[in-house]
């Protein structure tokens, strides 16, 4: 059974986070009692049948990649691939996973390359990301040399897929994932960095989100946030209707240049713009491993630069502030 008994642990010797010991265990034990989706616990039973494997070359700087000498027998390859195949879909990665390699539905080792050169340097920081997902980006976060990396979401496959890859880097304790969101977080003021990537759209109350994220940071903290924006000056937002590109949940689409305006209205200093890119449809595919439909069918047929509703096809934004 998935616990959080280690990183209790950790947090109670740190003192940038032991007081979050005050809301954290009462909020996980409500939701292991209340908010379970359906399929957990076999999720959790295919975690138990994983093996636990100590890798004998884990490279986590230039993607998640892991092996052992000698290698897995075709048999304990099969074995794995049936385990991770289990709890599909993934739509962050890839994982390379001691011959099996996981063709996630992003490519978000694309993002990772976009997001990377423009960063302070992650040596010896400690980090929070806001919506990590399966938590591909806590790997190369460690790659990069972070000291220890949060990553919350409140998704229970994207747990239990983090757990999985966990378990396979062997059981590496310097990254958690902890299924909250970041409005159930106290006001820590702790993190050297903080992450927000893909979720700031789907927030009602944007402005609120980007003060949830600084009262993460420390004084002199980075913010990295990436979100859809569209093209247009400091005044130009969309407000989609029900569904965007079939996204429910999408309220706001700014342009990159009101997006530094609302950083700027939070109190961020040193906002700048320092990536757009429009997604494409190699970056976000169908595969094996993410069987249902992807970006293509939420594309018009016709015009690949518009949504099937009609609006501007997903372009995304990176931009880097700090906190004063």
């Amino acid at each position: 059974m998935i616990n959080f008994s280690s990183f209790y642990q950790y947090i109670a010797q740190d003192e940038r986070l032991f007081h979050w010991l005050d809301t954290l265990p009462s909020q996980l034990t409500e939701w292991r009692s209340h908010a379970l989706h359906g399929h957990f616990a076999s999720w959790e039973r295919m975690l138990e049948n994983l093996p636990e494997i100590m890798p004998t070359n884990l490279d986590l700087k230039n993607g998640v990649v892991a092996k052992k000498e000698p290698e897995l027998s075709a048999g304990e390859q099969l074995g794995l691939n049936n385990i991770l195949k289990a709890l599909m879909p993934w739509r962050k990665g890839p994982f390379s996973l001691y011959g099996v390699n996981i063709d996630t539905e992003w490519r978000s080792d694309w993002k990772w390359d976009r997001v990377l050169p423009h960063l302070s340097p992650l040596e010896g920081r400690l980090i929070l990301d806001v919506g990590c997902g399966s938590g591909y980006h806590m790997w190369r976060m460690l790659g990069e040399g972070a000291d220890f990396v949060v990553g919350i979401d409140p998704t229970q496959l994207f747990l239990c897929q983090f757990e999985a890859v966990r378990k396979l880097l062997g059981n590496n304790q310097r990254a958690h994932l902890i299924p909250v969101g970041i409005e159930q977080m106290p006001e820590l003021n702790a993190f050297d960095t903080v992450f927000s990537m893909g979720v700031l759209y789907h927030r009602r109350s944007p402005l609120d989100h980007l003060w949830q994220l600084k009262n993460q940071l420390v004084s002199g903290g980075e913010l990295v946030l990436e979100s859809l924006v569209i093209d247009g000056d400091e005044f130009q937002c969309l407000i989609p209707g029900e569904r965007y590109a079939q996204m429910r949940n999408v309220y706001f689409i700014p342009s990159a240049k009101m997006l530094k305006v609302w950083l700027e209205k939070c109190g961020f200093k040193d906002v700048r713009i320092v990536d757009e890119n429009v997604t494409s449809l190699d970056e976000q595919r169908k595969t094996p491993w993410m069987i249902t439909d992807s970006l293509d069918a939420f594309l018009a047929p016709d015009d690949k630069t518009k949504t099937i509703e009609g609006y501007p096809a997903p372009k995304r934004a990176i931009l880097i502030a700090t906190k004063p």
